[in-house]
């Protein structure tokens, strides 16, 4: 057999790792969300100040949750409504905040978290500037009522669901910037290891 005639020898080359989700896909479950969250809420919003009266309460599934329209010029359980202009500073920062961050997103499920928390803050955020009394200092609409707990609204659960998505992600070790879990090494350790490995027998 000659030497021209003899195969050429293989590499086991380890396969490449799946590449990471685009950042126009990863833009697109973020804007998705965000925008779902808002429209919702607005929507929700108009329907009841504009078919119920101030106060009003209407069963939904009683006695558990009931439709129930109040405004709150403060936060949770109305803590703070003497410092409305504070909430609407907040949630300006926290909007610009998640803007600023979503540039480096690199999974789709920090985007969908992060949205669902853009969307929720920019909700309440209408409220503050366009509602009465006055720009900025506007008063959040609510309508929620569950026994023994806060009246809130859809922005509220946009937010709240947003914070545990974003929870369960760090706690899951899924990495902000994407990439497998877990396979972020530092440069040295790595360097150090692939050595150790190469003076195997």
């Amino acid at each position: 057999m000659t030497e021209s005639s003899i195969p050429p020898e293989t590499s086991a080359e380890p396969s490449e790792a799946k590449p990471r989700l685009g950042r126009t896909a990863i833009f697109a479950w973020f804007a998705g969300f965000a925008v779902f969250a808002y429209l919702l809420d607005q929507l929700v919003k108009l329907w009841v100040t504009s078919t119920m009266t101030y106060g009003q309460q209407i069963p939904v599934l009683p006695p558990f949750l009931r439709w129930y329209y109040i405004t709150n010029p403060g936060a949770a359980f109305s803590i703070g409504a003497d410092y409305t202009w504070v909430f609407t500073l907040i949630m300006i920062a926290v909007s610009i905040g998640i803007l600023i961050a979503i540039r480096k997103a690199g999974s789709a499920w920090w985007g969908i978290g992060l949205g669902m928390v853009l969307g929720g803050a920019l909700g309440n955020l209408t409220d503050r500037l366009f509602r009465p009394p006055s720009f900025g200092m506007g008063e959040v609409v609510d309508y929620i009522s569950v026994p023994n707990f806060a009246v809130f609204n859809l922005a509220d659960c946009a937010v709240v669901g947003g914070v545990i998505v974003i929870c369960l992600l760090t706690l899951l070790g899924v990495p902000f910037r994407g990439g497998p879990r877990g396979a972020q090494r530092d440069g040295t350790d790595a360097a150090v290891e692939d050595a150790a490995e190469g003076q195997q027998p």
